[in-house]
């Protein structure tokens, strides 16, 4: 009962303000936060489409409200759930076993998925609806949030206004953004990557990893990539406490999610070839 507290009291959310507004004057926030849009429109297709389904059978105006209100209790929940990941992330060995599932998610991302409405209850009145879209959230996020909590790196602010602009953004254009990555495919690619990439970062900065790669790169094996790199003007820094590490695992991640993802897809392909 204290953490609730503790998030309500004025000094935490005056706090929380100061830190939003120096934060968004840097340019890697509003970069960051624009990675969380794409992750959840990446991600929350499904969502998107539950409460479409929960809301069918309402009358036009409670079909609105139902649809508002179920988003805002999911955005609601969503930054809570988030926030809780993104806090144990700083626990060893948790950032690589989160970076490992987010490159799970990534590759399973490149591959169709069938669709099932008849598993989503349409809602006869309105609280009824908006529980079912909050109940099938909560179940149904769970990648997203391990996505958004890697990709907000710790931020508080940034997860709120990321969290805060997708969501709604997802409800409202469910149906434009789903035509818009089904025609255009490569978005979903870039996406996955993206994902990889993060995974690679998250893995790299696990506190049990990041000792083990600092002593890998630190002695003369990183000292001759940086001389290496610097000869072709490039300058990720690998010794002296460079974040060279976390570009090699980030590149490694976006090669395994798209080489997974690629054979995932191809046999689920082979599969539903009839023989």
């Amino acid at each position: 009962m204290d953490w609730f507290l503790h998030i309500f009291d004025p000094a935490t959310i005056k706090a929380f303000f100061v830190a939003f507004e120096a934060e968004m004057q840097q340019p890697a926030f509003w970069v960051a936060v624009g990675k969380i849009i794409w992750i959840n429109i990446l991600l929350s297709g499904d969502n998107a489409l539950v409460i479409a389904l929960a809301c069918r059978n309402l009358e036009p105006r409670q079909r609105f409200w139902g649809m508002i209100l179920g988003a805002a209790a999911a955005v609601i929940l969503r930054i809570i759930f988030t926030g809780i990941v993104a806090t144990l992330m700083g626990l060893p060995y948790l950032k690589l076993v989160g970076g490992l599932a987010l490159l799970v998610i990534a590759a399973k991302l490149l591959v169709p998925e069938e669709e099932d409405e008849d598993g989503v209850k349409s809602a006869s009145h309105l609280w009824a609806a908006v529980q079912i879209v909050v109940i099938a959230d909560i179940v149904m996020s769970l990648d997203n949030v391990i996505a958004v909590a890697a990709a907000a790196r710790g931020s508080v602010p940034l997860l709120v206004l990321g969290l805060a602009i997708s969501v709604p953004l997802i409800v409202a254009g469910a149906a434009l953004i789903m035509a818009l990555l089904t025609r255009l495919p490569i978005l979903v690619w870039a996406g996955a990557a993206l994902l990889g990439w993060i995974a690679g970062e998250v893995i790299a900065t696990d506190p049990a990893v990041a000792p083990v790669l600092s002593r890998i790169f630190d002695g003369p094996f990183g000292r001759g990539l940086d001389a290496m790199l610097a000869t072709m003007g490039m300058g990720p820094s690998f010794a002296a406490g460079g974040h060279g590490a976390e570009v090699v695992l980030g590149l490694l991640g976006i090669v395994v999610v798209l080489v997974a993802g690629s054979i995932w897809r191809k046999r689920k392909h082979m599969k539903e070839v009839p023989t």
